[in-house]
């Protein structure tokens, strides 16, 4: 069902074609996303435009400065280097109107326009380890293009996104609260968070001394953020870059294995069988390491250590927001959050176990 009048949105755009039709597209829960079909002088094409929601991304229009500097910047890298597909592999902002790379409708709607990547999709889940390869190239790819752009940092979008010390600290105030009266029966897992204390503080600690770089990520490489040709399999082109900005390059890396190495489903709640798919993280180490050669030596040091942080940290928030309420991540039955949580805590457990053998599997890649 449309909830926008997308050709109107359209003439607040420098489309230079003929507006055709368009429809909602994709599964995304934030964005509102439409697929439009143009008449270039007689040739159909795509676009995507999508509007940004605001509720979530405070700051539409630094969100899109954020975009609209990445994407350039590594538009300019990919024509330098004579690639033949420099424009499948980042995506561009048509411009509006107005020459800025956003538009406002009538309501203060803040809208984007992309054209559309044929050929590619992106899958909810990966079914074998090439594509997890793929698309971690395709994260490192993204990293390595926006490793060098210039002029001044870019705006954090959500502020202290993957800062787990700070969302320790929400934890420790959510309990504090108890809002909801349910610190009693979570007492395990409010223990499992506080015996891991040390580990949120870890990675910001190596930040602030200056022994892992800042660097421009993507800061929720979720595999299917990334499109893979619908012959080669190559991993194409990144996208949904409302988090871009400030990060480390293993928040990034972290996040795939949180996503792609368990064996379990996020939502699976008989954890007796939660372990590591291990081909699935030398595959994603391969692929990453393979392009994001940028890497410096305490950041290789850490890859395995970064699944760790990041599936501690989702855990935490999910533990949080079942706290306060499940007022943050949908849900369709009262005791998904805490689910969820027991379920990346599993997880946490299943990396300690095999840490060791991580460890090798990094140092054999990366030496």
């Amino acid at each position: 069902m449309m909830q926008h009048d997308i050709k109107s949105i359209a003439r607040l755009f420098d489309m230079r074609a003929d507006f055709v039709h368009a429809h909602p597209y994709g599964s995304g829960h934030i964005n509102d996303t439409y697929c439009a079909w143009y008449d270039a002088s007689g040739q159909r094409i795509r676009y995507i435009h999508q509007r940004i929601n605001h509720n979530v991304f405070k700051n539409p229009v630094q969100l899109m400065e954020n975009v609209d500097r990445v994407t350039r910047h590594s538009l300019q890298l990919l024509l330098h280097q004579d690639h033949p597909e420099a424009h499948r592999r980042t995506l561009t902002c048509v411009p509006a109107i107005d020459g800025k790379p956003y538009a406002i409708d009538t309501a203060g709607n803040v809208w984007r326009t992309y054209p559309f990547i044929e050929r590619a999709r992106g899958y909810d889940t990966l079914e074998t380890t090439e594509q997890a390869y793929q698309a971690a190239r395709a994260f490192g790819e993204f990293q390595k293009l926006a490793a060098g752009l210039p002029g001044e940092r870019l705006h954090e979008t959500i502020p202290h996104f993957h800062h787990t010390r700070k969302r320790f600290e929400a934890f420790l105030i959510a309990l504090e609260n108890d809002s909801q009266q349910r610190a009693g029966e979570v007492q395990a897992e409010v223990d499992f968070v506080r015996a891991r204390e040390a580990d949120c503080s870890k990675i910001v600690d190596l930040i602030a001394s200056g022994e892992i770089p800042e660097r421009v990520t993507h800061n929720d490489t979720k595999l299917n953020n990334v499109l893979l040709d619908d012959v080669t399999a190559e991993g194409v082109c990144v996208i949904d870059l409302d988090t871009t900005m400030p990060g480390s390059a293993l928040y990034d890396f972290g996040d795939m294995v949180r996503t792609a190495v368990p064996k379990l489903a996020e939502d699976a709640t008989d954890l007796s069988l939660m372990d590591l798919k291990m081909d699935m993280f030398e595959a994603l180490l391969k692929g990453y390491t393979g392009t994001a050669t940028f890497l410096n030596a305490a950041e290789k040091q850490h890859l395995a250590y970064a699944g760790k942080l990041l599936t501690l940290e989702c855990g935490i928030r999910f533990l949080t927001d079942y706290l306060q309420g499940d007022v943050y991540f949908k849900i369709k039955r009262p005791s998904q959050n805490i689910d969820r949580c027991r379920n990346q805590f599993a997880f946490v457990q299943a990396i300690e176990r095999r840490m060791s053998e991580l460890e090798d599997k990094v140092l054999a890649v990366t030496a």
